[in-house]
């Protein structure tokens, strides 16, 4: 009698653990930027929303998989991944050879985006010539701070580096420096829901980058594929053009 009952003890155990396996392969943990509006940020009731947010849990709900999104800012998003401590970034990250190269390994492209130059409301700059001998301010590792290092030579201006886009935009509001490059509609958003002092001058965009999901970790490779999957769906049965209308109407 002693000797079933350890048996069934054990087999209880072993089921209980293949159980626990089970769930922890399936909730994924997703890290995601703060303040990137309309992407993701933090709503009047302090809900976390936005574009990337809509968009996975989506894909999630059409997919079958359950995740656990961490507001964790770009830097940290993009370092959590990296070691580990999260499986995958969806943060408007574009899709770039230099981050393939790296090791990021990209879902398809989601959204497509250019990267444009800000200035103050009151500013007379009107074209990259104008900013010769003046300070631009970029954000730290995204396709913004590419688009101005890539033409930094040619107009000769500084770049100053921030952390976080509010603090950018304010020394610009400030006048500390001439312009800030972020993404046209992150910019476009923000002045307008923020009612920032600023404004985006014609014809100093970038030619536009995907933005994807990603993973640094072949072994979460599934976890891409269902992306993939769920996003090739989600823009079949409109559920996606719904999300972006809703954003960016």
């Amino acid at each position: 009698m002693k000797k079933s009952f350890v048996v069934l003890a054990a087999a209880l155990l072993a089921l209980s653990a293949t159980g626990c396996q089970k769930k922890q392969k399936a909730e994924w943990i997703v890290a995601t930027d703060t303040v990137f509006r309309p992407f993701e940020y933090t709503d009047e009731k302090g809900n976390f929303v936005g574009i990337d947010v809509e968009i996975l849990a989506a894909i999630a709900a059409d997919q079958g998989f359950t995740y656990e999104l961490r507001s964790l800012g770009w830097d940290a998003g993009v370092q959590a991944v990296q070691v580990g401590q999260a499986d995958a970034l969806i943060a408007g990250a574009t899709i770039k050879q230099e981050r393939i190269d790296n090791g990021w390994i990209f879902s398809d492209g989601y959204y497509n985006a250019t990267q444009t130059f800000v200035v103050a409301k009151d500013s007379t700059v009107a074209s990259f010539e104008d900013l010769r001998g003046k300070s631009v301010a970029v954000k730290t590792g995204t396709a913004g701070a590419d688009f101005a290092e890539s033409l930094q030579s040619q107009y000769g201006y500084t770049i100053v580096r921030f952390e976080d886009s509010p603090t950018m935009y304010q020394d610009v509001v400030n006048g500390n420096t001439a312009a800030c490059v972020e993404d046209t509609p992150i910019a476009a958003d923000n002045i307008k829901s923020a009612g920032l002092q600023l404004r985006i001058p014609a014809g100093m965009e970038s030619a536009g980058a995907p933005y994807g999901f990603a993973i640094m970790d072949p072994a979460n490779q599934k976890l891409l594929d269902l992306f993939n999957e769920g996003l090739k769906n989600i823009r079949e049965n409109g559920i996606y053009d719904s999300i972006i209308n809703k954003y960016l109407k």
